[in-house]
This record gives C-alpha cells, structure tokens and sequence, in this order.
C-alpha cells in the first residue's frame, strides 16, 4: 500500500499508460471496467494548451467514474510547461504527469518527451518549476536514457525525486530503442531498489500476460506496473491480472460473443463523444484488435475500417459471432 499525493493504492496497483489516439476516455471507460487502478490521458501538447488548440483542449475532459485520473503533458518550452500545467489543473485531475518519456521523431526530435534525455539539467529545471507552480501531486514518465551510452535512470531518478515529484514511471527502454527489443527491468529494479529512493516507482514495457506481471512485482519489487501497448484491443487484460495476483488463477479470454459486445460499446463512447464521423475514423485502429487471430479474417477487417455509418459497422460487428461460431 502506499500514496500518490493524496492518492491511495492498494497492494499491486496496474496503471494505464499515457498514450496518444489510444487513453482517449472511451477506452478508459472499458479499462476502469476491467480494473484499471490508475489511468492518464493521451499526452497533451503544452503549446496545444496555452495557444487554445481545440484538439488539445478537448483531451482535458475528464468524467468521474475515472478516477484516480493524472493529465499528461509534454513540450520543451519550461514557461509553456508551467502555463499548461496551471491550465491543466483546472480541469481538476488527481495529478499532473510530464511526459519524458515518447520516443517518436515529432515529439523527441524536438527536445520533448524523451529527447528531453539529451538535457538532463533542463528536465530537472521544468520538474521543478512545474511542481512549484502548482498544487496537485507531480509526477514523471520516462525511460532508461537516450540510447545504451547512457541509461542514467537511477541518477535521473534521484534527481527528478529532489526536484519534488511524487512518483516516477519507467519505460525499460532508451529512446533509440523505441519499441523495438526487449525492456530492460533490471534498471528498473535497480531504481526500486535504491535505498535513496523513497517515491513509488512504477515499471513499464512488455507486460503481455498475467504471468508477466506477477514475474515483475516478484523480481523487481515495483510498486505499480503500467500497461501500454498489449492492453489495446484486450481491455480485460486489467482483469487478468488482478485475477491471477490475488487468486493464482488465469481466467479463460472473453470469447467473442464478449468481445463484440465490448467493441461496440467501443464505439458507440467514441461517437457519444467525438461525434460523427470522427467518432469511427479515431476508432478504427482498435476495431481490428479485438479480433487478433481469427482466420481469413482480412475481408472483414476492410469493412471495418472503411465503413461510415454506424448502424451499418454495429451490424458487421454483431455478426463475426455467427461467422466464427466456434469461436
């Protein structure tokens, strides 16, 4: 058990990681569904922010059933940072996240996310000031380092702890990496471990099974773990797990009678809140996912991701059951 500012989390907590066109509130409704303890909002654009950005502004809306929630910003500009993170407070989240952590090219190639990595001193400076400037717990995502010369986690940990942040999340790879190879834990742990260390730490990449979760807490000691990518189009992943850690129990993958309930509950949040046709275009990545392995399924899957009209994609998503009946 332990604490986020004012946040309170049980033993073996699972966050939902920040992730840009996929945290968007219609999918954190299904993930608090399924047990998500913790959750974040697509990653914000500070300039987004302070300039009045429609896109950006609509990413601070936040709905009761979801909290414990932490709004995510990102950008290099420290006065931006501290301007969107006052903006970002009135919308009254739990917490506020800087995102030191995205490896993409139009984020990082421009000193932000986790090419913030390449200036150490000016990271700790924004931490810093953004938590000066504001009354809600801070708190960090981030990865190893730039690239292997210098995965420097454990001093950047220490560093980012005395600049007043609350809790640090780890992504077990350096940026050059991306998403590519295996994530490094050991680092990870090692910042866990550190006896200087006394915020929560919570670790992130490759958590793909319930077994792997459980591998993670044992091991490494973490005190949350965050899901990423391997939760997209698999929602009760969160579940899983937490059935797996309090019972020892893995419990059979929804079939797909569940799983098209669940897309179209999918989409019909994402049209209640995007509108049309918005609402079908931004879903269209997740539609697929949740039908990852059923054969000849590539005829089907074009429907899906071309179809406008609701009515019509709700009745192809109704019928995969009978056309996969054992399934």
């Amino acid at each position: 058990m332990f604490n986020i500012g004012n946040i309170q989390f049980n033993d073996f907590p699972l966050f939902l990681a920040p992730m840009e066109d996929v945290s968007d509130p219609p999918f954190r409704y299904l993930c608090k569904q399924y047990g998500a303890d913790m959750m974040y909002t697509e990653f914000i654009s500070s300039e987004g922010l302070i300039r009045d950005a429609k896109k950006s502004l609509k990413k601070l809306e936040l709905f009761g059933y979801e909290r414990p929630i932490g709004i995510q910003l990102f950008g290099n500009n420290i006065h931006s940072m501290i301007e969107a993170a006052k903006i970002a407070e009135e919308a009254k989240p739990d917490l506020i996240d800087i995102n030191f952590g995205c490896p993409v090219k139009k984020v990082a190639l421009k000193g932000a996310g986790a090419g913030m990595l390449q200036d150490i001193p000016k990271m700790i400076k924004m931490t810093a000031a953004i938590v000066k400037a504001v009354n809600l717990p801070v708190t960090v995502k981030t990865r190893l380092g730039w690239d292997e010369n210098s995965k420097d986690i454990v001093e950047i940990a220490e560093r980012l702890q005395d600049a007043g942040i609350k809790a640090l999340a780890i992504h077990g790879r350096t940026r050059v990496q991306m998403y590519k190879g295996s994530a490094d834990w050991t680092l990870i742990g090692a910042v866990k471990n550190n006896s200087k260390i006394k915020i929560p730490i919570i670790g992130n990449g490759d958590i793909n099974s319930p077994e792997a979760a459980k591998e993670k807490f044992e091991r490494y000691g973490v005190d949350g773990i965050m899901i990423g990518r391997y939760c997209i189009g698999k929602p009760w992943l969160f579940k899983s797990i937490k059935n797996y850690l309090e019972k020892g129990e893995i419990i059979p993958e929804p079939g797909l009678e569940e799983k098209t309930k669940i897309a179209v509950m999918h989409l019909k949040k994402s049209i209640e809140w995007k509108g049309l046709p918005t609402g079908i275009y931004e879903i269209r990545r997740h539609l697929s996912n949740y039908f990852k392995g059923l054969p000849n399924f590539k005829e089907i899957r074009m429907k899906l991701v071309t179809t406008n009209d609701e009515e019509t994609l709700t009745k192809l998503l109704l019928e995969i059951p009978k056309m996969y009946p054992e399934y």
